[in-house]
């Protein structure tokens, strides 16, 4: 059960300096956890969100609120959280380009009630998730940028521009420069976007490295996978980095980051 909302509040169990790490959690995974996940899910902050959205009533507030929601019911099934790097966030307040590996559909729900707490933002995401029924309309109250991934070229052209309105107005943007949902990172396939918009913006660019393969991909549908609450849940935030000159020894570093993150993550998961 969540506490009571509060209109305009951000209070959130993130609000922590240095790291968040789940205090209590089962050793052993209940019965049917994903079974249990989806009902929670669907009867709890989904249902909550759109009824809100549909009534224009879907505000920041109600974002961070749904996404603790969320994570609330995945430590209720067992599931570890650890966040890394508040101190990051708590840094300033200074508008950014945040940039993440992409692993499943879990950091889209749970980034928000991360991140909201310290400084606005929103997502640049693909424009199939803004025509969703009923929670299309949580999505787009959100502002986010809207790609179609048919033309790369007018894609970042939509990044760019509409990146840099949400940046001088104060709401940071985050990107996960992968594109698709892929359980493993590849340098290759992860591009300079991020960077490209920060440099445009004139603003710092911060990274994210998260292990979020709790939440298994589905075969027909990626959103429907199965839930394993033996997996802990990953996110940390590297240094603050400007960019100056082409951005690639920035991106090279994040990259490194990324990948030096999932890296320990793995070996720590088969000890």
């Amino acid at each position: 059960m969540m506490p009571e909302f509060v209109e305009g509040e951000f209070l959130s169990k993130f609000s922590v300096q240095g790291t968040y790490s789940t205090k209590q959690f089962r050793h052993a995974p209940p019965l049917f956890p994903t079974l249990k996940f989806y009902t929670r899910l669907i009867c709890g902050p989904f249902i909550w969100l759109c009824r809100r959205a549909a009534k224009g009533m879907c505000d920041d507030a109600a974002w961070t609120y749904g996404s603790v929601w969320l994570d609330d019911i995945l430590e209720s099934l067992g599931c570890r959280i650890i966040v890394e790097g508040l101190e990051i966030l708590a840094d300033n307040d200074t508008p950014c380009v945040f940039v993440a590996n992409h692993m499943s559909a879990l950091e889209t729900f749970m980034l928000p009630g991360i991140i909201r707490p310290y400084r606005k933002v929103t997502f640049v995401l693909k424009k199939s998730l803004v025509e969703l029924p009923w929670f299309g309309a949580v999505v787009r109250s959100r502002d986010p940028i809207v790609v179609g991934r048919l033309n790369p070229r007018e894609d970042l052209s939509t990044v760019l521009n509409e990146g840099k309105k949400r940046l001088e107005n104060g709401i940071s943007v985050i990107v996960f420069p992968q594109s698709t949902r892929t359980q493993t990172f590849d340098p290759k396939r992860f591009n300079s976007i991020g960077e490209k918009l920060a440099k445009r913006a004139g603003v710092p660019i911060i990274p994210i490295a998260l292990k979020t393969d709790t939440w298994k991909q589905g075969k027909r549908i990626k959103e429907l996978g199965r839930i394993n609450p033996q997996v802990p849940i990953h996110y940390r935030f590297g240094k603050t980095f400007e960019i100056s000159g082409t951005g690639k020894e920035v991106h090279e570093a994040i990259c490194a980051f990324i990948a030096a993150s999932l890296d320990e993550w793995r070996n720590e998961t088969k000890q």
